[in-house]
């Protein structure tokens, strides 16, 4: 456990990032709420399709009730997502306050992740997925209280160091331009682009190779 501007920083197992999950709720809201979130690309339901608010930006004129980054859609995204195969999660706290998360895992070529991609990708990014080689960060979220702290980069830098892949991507949306320019800071690349389709927005593709970790 490592204290980053008096935030301890530590992994959660399976069984206790399910035990967290509200709590992880409370964030996630905290997070978006204001706009200002350095995450990925928005979030989508269970079945791999993007959540609209009426009137949002790109949502089709016949956009459900409001569900754009609804509570209880990231509650049942986040109840997969911890099932699945190297699921990873990092948790920043303050006290007895969770100020921060990561969380990501090994994608698999047919799953929603991809939404398609796999349709357009090259053939190799395919086979390192069905190899498990490739690692997706799904989530990056920091407390508006505590931004502008280093806590979101050394959160994805002590994830990435745990990684066994030869590929970690994340999806992020054209118009993020604060999550754009905070994850090329870290050294990471737009490496491919989705285009808008079937009701979802553009998206990047953004990757970088997993951290070696400093031998002594």
């Amino acid at each position: 456990m490592a204290a980053v501007a008096e935030v301890f920083i530590r992994r959660l197992s399976r069984w206790q990032a399910d035990q967290q999950r509200e709590s992880v709720a409370d964030l996630y809201e905290a997070t978006y709420r204001d706009g200002g979130a350095v995450a990925p690309a928005r979030p989508y339901t269970t079945d791999g399709r993007i959540s609209y608010q009426k009137g949002d930006k790109g949502a089709p004129a016949s956009a459900p009730a409001p569900v754009f980054h609804d509570r209880a859609a990231f509650l049942d995204r986040f109840a997969a997502d911890v099932q699945r195969p190297g699921f990873d999660m990092l948790i920043a706290s303050s006290a007895t306050v969770l100020v921060g998360c990561i969380y990501g895992f090994l994608p698999d070529r047919q799953g929603s992740w991809w939404y398609g991609r796999h349709d357009i990708a090259p053939s190799s990014m395919g086979q390192l997925a069905d190899s498990g080689r490739v690692f997706n960060v799904a989530e990056l979220m920091v407390a508006p209280s505590h931004r502008r702290r280093g806590v979101a980069e050394e959160l994805q830098e002590r994830l990435l160091v745990r990684v066994d892949a030869e590929h970690v991507t994340t999806l992020i949306e054209s118009s993020n331009t604060v999550a754009k320019a905070a994850y090329e800071s870290w050294h990471w690349h737009r490496t491919d682009d989705l285009p808008a389709a079937n009701g979802r927005p553009a998206l990047e593709v953004w990757s970088r190779a997993p951290r070696t970790p400093t031998r002594p």
